[in-house]
């Protein structure tokens, strides 16, 4: 996998993130898929017991630094 450390606001963009992702190897795409799904497991191993997960009711606040 390519490691890069980018420390700028720009880096943080959707569009910045979809193009790193894009540059990725089929390979390196599944292997990030793995390691993704190997730290959900690691942190919540009962997920996979969950049958017909609902949204939970309510709103999502985000909260920024200003």
């Amino acid at each position: 996998m390519k490691r890069e450390i980018f420390h700028t606001y720009e880096a943080e963009t959707m569009e910045f993130k979809s193009q790193w992702f894009q540059s990725l190897s089929l390979t390196e795409r599944m292997e990030l898929f793995c390691a993704y799904t190997d730290l959900i497991l690691q942190n919540n191993p009962k997920i996979l017991e969950t049958k017909n997960a609902q949204p939970v009711a309510g709103r999502i606040q985000v909260l920024s630094k200003s």
